[in-house]
């Protein structure tokens, strides 16, 4: 698989999302912790997850426990992945989101969420979501404060803008390595914001790089022209998908969703497609 840098760390191209085995509609443990397994057998380093993908108020940090789990069960053919997790929003349990930024209870969080991977320290935490109710900074803050003290070994953030993210950055003293937002063919409004990692040099990470649980299986017909090049190169439309999110920058590192060991392992595939500039053009225009 081709390999990116995310920090000081260099992962495959195509990461694990953990969303999906955590939130409604999930599989049973045993298909969920066989999805984890095939994706690292398959050359998956960076799973992401946070510790708001859960579905009743009492489960949080569901799906920190599968990922730490399962990697348990991998041994040693574990030791180079990378568990990307995130703190700040919220799940009630009655099936809303809610954003808690205070950085008391980020600190918090975060503490919770080692416990819950079971790790002395955090690979790579990420700020959620920005909380209206509390200044940008101060939340970065305490994200700082946690790579001051060890808790985490690196910084993100999530769901943010062009400026967000060069206030994230001075205030995280050059550190900011990774930022997480929505992007894919039918959501292309971070598309500044993968230009801005790129220039920067920080990891773009897309999430819901299919279009989303409900829609991925939509891609073909509303976005012919994927469909097209996936025809002309013999591979999935969804493999078509990533590999054009791949060629947008040297710094992107799509994270799909997946729910079952073949999706992961189709997804996977991506990396070893090559688009030409015309493809890569004609998807960037579709």
């Amino acid at each position: 698989m081709q390999q990116r840098t995310l920090g000081d760390r260099t992962v495959g191209a195509i990461g694990l999302g953990g969303m999906p085995m955590s939130i409604e509609g999930r599989p049973d443990e045993a298909r969920s912790l066989a999805t984890i397994h095939a994706a690292v057998e398959a050359g998956v380093t960076l799973i992401d997850t946070a510790d708001a993908y859960h579905l009743e108020a009492a489960e949080t940090g569901h799906n920190e426990r599968l990922i730490a789990t399962a990697l348990r069960q991998l041994g040693s053919a574990a030791d180079d992945v990378l568990v990307a997790t995130k703190g700040g929003h919220l799940r009630p349990g009655d099936g809303t989101w809610t954003q808690d930024g205070d950085p008391a209870y980020l600190k918090r969080a975060a503490k919770a969420s080692a416990a819950a991977l079971g790790v002395e320290a955090i690979g790579l935490y990420q700020f959620h979501r920005p909380d209206p109710r509390v200044p940008y900074a101060d939340s970065v803050g305490a994200i700082r404060d946690l790579l001051d003290e060890g808790v985490i070994r690196m910084a993100g953030i999530s769901n943010a803008t062009v400026a967000q993210i060069d206030e994230a950055n001075a205030i995280l003293g050059g550190r900011l390595v990774s930022v997480q937002n929505q992007f894919s063919p039918r959501f292309r409004s971070s598309q500044a914001e993968l230009e801005h990692c790129g220039r920067l040099g920080i990891a773009f990470l897309p999430w819901s790089p299919l279009g989303g649980i409900a829609n991925a299986p939509e891609l073909a017909g509303r976005h012919a022209a994927f469909q097209r090049v996936a025809d002309a190169h013999g591979v999935s439309v969804y493999q078509a998908v990533l590999a054009w999110e791949l060629a947008l920058s040297p710094t992107v590192i799509p994270i799909p969703g997946a729910s079952r060991p073949e999706s992961i392992t189709d997804s996977v595939r991506a990396a070893e497609v090559r688009l030409s500039e015309d493809e890569i053009a004609a998807l960037s225009a579709a």
